[in-house]
């Protein structure tokens, strides 16, 4: 157990190698009660949103989720990245990261928005892999069908086809009383737990950003490749006029791939060269049991693309490295 968010987190339950391993083959089960839930109701809620987050939220229905992002309106850095449910008509769930729930809701109060902080009142847990579905469905045949990005109310249960791993799967907001049997019951059915360390690594490998790392202060949708968040067709909302500056000036940095030669990993901040010149910094990285080589995250000047060679210094050691795009693996 870590501390993580303000939450004790299992970073692992039999070694991240081998939860890694069974997530890409099998299905697990990851505990992400930590990430928070706002609940945001009423005939204004769906303006506010609107106005406050960055992705257009008429490209969906209530049923549907979506990604989007808060942004800062000064200089349009990501203040987080988030998942919208929208539940019911008028019912939306708000999933911002563990540590940023305060942050979110301070944030809406600008738009005088109804919303209650039902985080405590639910455990979330992420049921994700080729075989996730087929198992889930032993326990809960109807929340095993909910397709990718759709919400549905199953019973008690909030159920959406969202995860973090590239892989398939549904995450299930339970009512915390229910948390502890509904776990037993999954394990019962064939599903193993996973730790923070195996769902790192994972999301690594499909190339997903992580705040705090690729997302956060000085760090913009459109300096993190993605701009596909950003609603330019719905008018104003929060942040718009920053980002609209930048995309004119263009971008200083991109967030890229990196394939690295051998095992060793490169950790955030290990430096990017070159040409033996200092070029950029890794945001990200590790072994990646699925390739068998060392992977990372990192942002560079826009023109290093795709297929460029660089090195990556690792603690004095200079390892061969390539710009790739992400994900460094398909989702199966």
């Amino acid at each position: 157990m870590v501390p993580f968010g303000g939450w004790e987190m299992p970073l692992q339950y039999t070694g991240v190698l081998e939860e890694h391993r069974a997530c890409r083959e099998h299905g697990v089960v990851f505990d992400v009660s930590h990430l928070g839930t706002i609940q945001c109701s009423g005939a204004d809620a769906f303006p506010a949103l609107q106005w406050l987050l960055t992705n257009d939220l008429r490209k969906i229905t209530p049923g549907r989720a979506q990604y989007t992002h808060l942004v800062d309106p000064h200089d349009a850095h990501v203040v987080d990245d988030i998942i919208v449910w929208w539940v019911d008509d008028d019912c939306f769930f708000v999933m911002p990261n563990a540590s940023n729930t305060q942050p979110i809701i301070d944030a809406f109060t600008e738009r005088n928005l109804a919303l209650t902080d039902i985080t405590g009142t639910r455990a979330v847990l992420a049921v994700q892999g080729p075989e996730a579905r087929a198992l889930l469905a032993k326990v809960e045949p109807h929340a095993a069908e909910v397709p990718r990005f759709a919400v549905r109310r199953i019973g008690d249960l909030v159920v959406a086809g969202t995860g973090y791993t590239g892989e398939d799967g549904v995450e299930l907001h339970v009512p915390a009383a229910d948390a502890p049997k509904m776990w037993d019951t999954l394990m019962d059915a064939g599903l193993v737990p996973a730790g923070l360390g195996a769902r790192d690594t994972l999301r690594l490998e499909a190339g997903l950003p992580l705040h705090g790392h690729e997302l956060g202060p000085g760090v913009t949708p459109l300096q993190a490749g993605l701009g596909w968040v950003v609603g330019w067709e719905k008018g104003d909302f929060r942040g718009r006029a920053a980002l609209a500056a930048e995309r004119e000036r263009g971008v200083a940095r991109r967030l890229r791939g990196l394939a690295i030669s051998g095992r060793r990993p490169a950790r955030e901040g290990a430096r990017v060269l070159s040409d033996g010149k200092d070029v950029g910094v890794v945001t990200s990285g590790n072994f990646s049991p699925s390739l068998g080589h060392a992977i990372a995250l990192g942002f560079l000047p826009p023109e290093i693309e795709p297929g460029v060679a660089v090195q990556v210094d690792v603690r004095g050691q200079v390892l061969d490295a390539q710009v790739v795009k992400p994900p460094f693996v398909t989702k199966r």
